[in-house]
């Protein structure tokens, strides 16, 4: 086939979310700036890397979306194996010394790191089985960990409220909190629940801790949830100053446009940059 001047060709990107209960894709066409494919598989409760891997496998072979070849893959780790650092303390021999405090460190796990604006390092463990079913797909490919795209997107916004800033992206069984104030982070943390009271505790006992009054405080909803879900009608309760955040994405789409489908797939969506 001859392409003429006036003919142009598709250029993919995709961005995976490998979460602790599931996964999502999402593929841009570049050519256009749309949006052509997003998949989510939620599988309920937590699950470990083998099972999670044995699901993608899964989906590889039914899906003919995923057969298209792709100029950049992003892959977005989401889960609670990680510590944010100050960049002037990071020594990257010594990464896992920074995790042996708050995660159990397997002599098979690979410390990997994101380089984050504001001087901030996030060093966390990816899940090596998977990296590697990638790796053999696709060659070389970026990997990051999803908090890390929820602290940069954050700190970009560039708040200087005195109020504090807490961001809760929600992934029905586990929660990412970001929490920033005067536009320093004050924490980056993951909270698995089962309960609404659960999910309640954690953002009330993390708000003693830091010393932050939910009567104050502007907390901004991600992910999955809803007015009509428990979870937002508890928080609601609770705290004075809560909304949903209206992400702003340049992307067309045959899919949805809602602020829902863009709160869903947030750090996906981020992650996806056409040159």
């Amino acid at each position: 086939m001859i392409i003429t001047k006036n003919e142009k060709q598709d250029i993919f990107k995709m961005s995976i979310q490998v979460r602790l209960n599931g996964f999502s894709f999402c593929i841009l066409n570049c050519s256009n700036n749309e949006i052509t494919w997003y998949k989510k598989i939620d599988l309920g409760k937590e699950q470990s890397p083998v099972e999670i891997l044995k699901e993608i496998e899964k989906l590889y072979a039914e899906e003919t979306n995923l057969q298209t070849e792709f100029l950049e893959v992003i892959v977005l780790f989401s889960n609670n194996l990680y510590t944010v650092v100050p960049e002037s303390f990071f020594i990257e021999e010594e990464a896992s010394t920074y995790l042996k405090f708050n995660t159990k460190i397997l002599k098979t796990d690979v410390v990997a790191h994101d380089m984050l604006a504001h001087g901030l390092v996030n060093v966390y463990i990816p899940y090596t089985n998977i990296n590697n079913y990638f790796f053999d797909k696709y060659g070389e490919f970026e990997f990051r960990n999803n908090i890390s795209v929820l602290i940069e997107a954050v700190l970009a916004k560039n708040t200087e409220s005195k109020n504090a800033q807490v961001y809760l992206n929600d992934y029905s069984s586990y929660y990412d909190l970001v929490i920033v104030k005067q536009n320093k982070l004050l924490l980056a943390n993951t909270f698995q629940y089962d309960t609404k009271e659960d999910f309640i505790y954690y953002l009330l006992f993390t708000a003693e801790q830091l010393q932050i009054d939910p009567s104050e405080f502007n907390l901004w909803l991600l992910g999955d949830i809803s007015k009509n879900s428990d979870n937002f009608n508890i928080a609601y309760t609770y705290v004075k100053y809560i909304d949903f955040l209206i992400p702003a994405f340049n992307f067309t789409s045959k899919l949805e446009q809602s602020e829902t489908f863009h709160r869903e797939a947030f750090s996906l969506l981020k992650t996806l940059k056409c040159e």
